[in-house]
C-alpha cells in the first residue's frame, strides 16, 4: 500500500498557547485572558488561540490516515520552539513535504518517522510541531496498510510484548481547581489534579500556603465524595514557583516538601519542576541537589522532570545525572512520536518512571495516538487531554484505551481458541 495525495487543514486544539514568562511575572487574569504585554518571542498577547494543523494521507486502497500538528500550552519557553501558526505550517507542508510523502510505501513505521523526524530545513530541524503530526500520520497509515491497531504496529517495530493493560490516567484542573477537582473525584481519576500552579502570588502564596491548603481540601473532599476506597496519587506541576517563593534555598524548599508530604499521606505525592534554572545543565543540578537533600531528610515525594526536558537526550541527560524520579515525556515538544516511544523505553529501562504527557493545548487526534503510544510502551501515567475541562481528555483517553483494549484481548482470545 501506498500514499497517493496529502491533504492539510486548519484546526483548534483543545485549549491556548499562554507565554509563560509574563505569567510569571505576574500578568494579571483579565477574566479569562490575561492583561499586560507578552514577553516571548511570537506572542502577540499573553493567551491566545491553540491552532492545529491536520496532515491527511489518502492510501491507494481510499483508506484516509491523519495526524495534527500541534504544540504545547507554554511555546518558546525552556528551549522549546517557538508558537505555532497553522497557515505558515500549512504552506510549507503543501510547498516541501507533499512531494516527498505522495508514492511513499506503507511497509514499516519506524524508518519512515525517523527519515521525517530528521528532516532538516536550512539546516535545522522542522518545528516539532510539525514532525510530531507528520509521524503520527505516518503510524496511522502503517497501521491501516497493515489492518491492525497502531499500538501493534509500535510493539512488532519496537520489540516489546503487547500486554492489553490500561494505563493510569493523570487529570489536569486549569484554573478552575476545586470544580475540576470534584470532577475528577466523581469519575474515578488515577491521578489528579496537576493545579496549574504557576504563579507565587495569586497560587502557590508566599509561602506556599495555597498549595496547602489546597492539597488538604482534596484529601477531605475525596472522602467526602468519594469514601475511603479510593486513593488516587496526587501530582501536582508547580512551575518553579516552590524555588521562586523559597529563593532557591533548597534546604527550606525541601522541608516545604516534608509539609505537603505529611498532608498527603498516605497517597503518593509527585511534585513536577519545583525550580527553573536558565538553562538545561543548571536544571539538572538544582534538580539533583535537591533530590539530595530530599533523600537526607527522609522525604519520598517524587520530583518529576518537565522544563528544559525536550528531546530523547534531554532525557536520557536527566536520567543518567541522577536528577529525577520521573520524567514528563511532553510528546509534542519531542517532535516525531517515535521519540515519545523510545523516551518511554529508555525511562523505563534506567528505573525512572515514566509519564507519557503532552499538553491541554493538543488535539483529540494527537491524544488518541498517544494512547496506543501507552498501550504498546506501558509508563507510570498518561495524561488525560486535550483540554482543561476534565471531563473531555479524560473522555477522550478513557475510551480510546478502552476501545483498543477490547479488540487486542479479543485478538488474543481468538489466537488462544485456534
Amino acid at each position: 500500500m501506498k500514499i497517493v495525495n496529502v491533504l492539510t487543514s486548519p484546526g483548534l486544539t483543545g485549549f491556548y498557547a499562554d507565554d509563560q514568562e509574563a505569567i510569571r511575572q505576574n500578568a494579571a487574569h483579565d477574566g479569562f485572558v490575561y492583561a499586560g504585554t507578552p514577553r516571548s518571542p511570537g506572542f502577540t498577547s499573553v493567551r491566545q488561540k491553540g491552532e492545529a494543523v491536520s496532515v491527511l494521507l489518502l492510501l491507494d486502497d481510499s483508506q484516509v490516515a491523519y495526524g495534527d500538528c500541534c504544540t504545547v500550552q507554554y511555546p518558546g519557553v525552556g528551549g522549546r520552539d517557538p508558537v505555532f501558526k497553522a497557515d505558515e505550517f500549512i504552506a510549507f507542508i503543501e510547498a516541501h513535504l507533499t512531494e516527498r510523502l505522495e508514492g511513499r510505501r506503507l511497509v514499516h513505521f519506524r524508518p519512515l518517522a525517523e527519515e521525517f523526524d530528521s528532516t532538516l530545513w536550512e539546516g535545522k530541524l522542522l518545528h516539532s510541531a510539525m514532525r510530531y503530526g507528520l509521524t503520527q500520520a505516518l503510524l496511522d497509515a502503517v497501521a491501516k496498510a497493515q489492518k491492525r491497531t497502531m499500538a501493534e504496529v509500535v510493539a512488532e517495530e519496537y520489540g516489546l510484548p503487547l500486554v492489553p493493560q490500561a494505563v493510569p490516567i493523570f487529570t489536569q484542573s486549569g484554573d478552575e481547581r476545586h470544580l475540576n477537582v470534584e470532577k475528577m473525584i466523581l469519575k474515578r481519576a488515577d491521578v489528579l489534579p496537576h493545579g496549574l500552579f504557576n504563579n507565587v502570588k495569586e497560587k502557590l502564596g508566599e509561602n506556599g500556603e495555597g498549595l496547602l491548603e489546597f492539597l488538604r481540601w482534596i484529601k477531605k473532599r475525596a472522602r467526602q465524595l468519594a469514601g475511603e476506597g479510593y486513593n488516587p496519587t496526587l501530582h501536582f506541576d508547580v512551575y518553579g514557583t516552590i524555588g521562586l517563593a523559597f529563593k532557591g534555598d533548597l534546604e527550606r524548599m525541601a522541608d516545604y516538601l516534608g509539609t505537603l508530604q505529611d498532608a498527603a499521606d498516605p497517597w503518593e505525592l509527585h511534585i513536577e519542576c519545583p525550580m527553573i534554572a536558565d538553562s538545561k545543565e543548571g536544571q539538572i543540578q538544582a534538580m539533583r541537589a535537591f533530590r539530595e537533600v530530599l533523600r537526607r531528610k527522609g522525604i519520598p515525594t517524587l520530583i518529576v522532570a518537565d522544563e528544559w526536558c525536550n528531546t530523547p537526550q534531554d532525557i536520557a541527560d536527566f536520567i543518567d545525572n541522577d536528577a529525577v524520579d520521573m520524567v514528563q515525556i511532553k510528546t509534542p515538544g519531542l517532535g516525531g512520536v517515535n521519540n515519545t516511544i523510545e523516551s518511554v523505553l529508555y525511562t523505563k529501562s534506567k528505573g525512572a518512571r515514566a509519564y507519557l504527557g503532552g499538553t491541554c493545548n493538543e488535539t483529540d487526534r494527537s491524544s488518541q495516538v498517544t494512547v496506543h503510544i501507552a498501550i504498546a510502551t506501558q509508563p507510570d501515567q498518561i495524561l488525560a487531554k486535550p483540554g482543561m475541562g476534565v471531563d473531555e481528555g479524560l473522555m477522550v483517553i478513557y475510551n480510546e484505551m478502552q476501545r483498543t483494549l477490547a479488540l487486542l484481548r479479543n485478538k488474543l482470545a481468538a489466537k488462544g481458541a485456534a
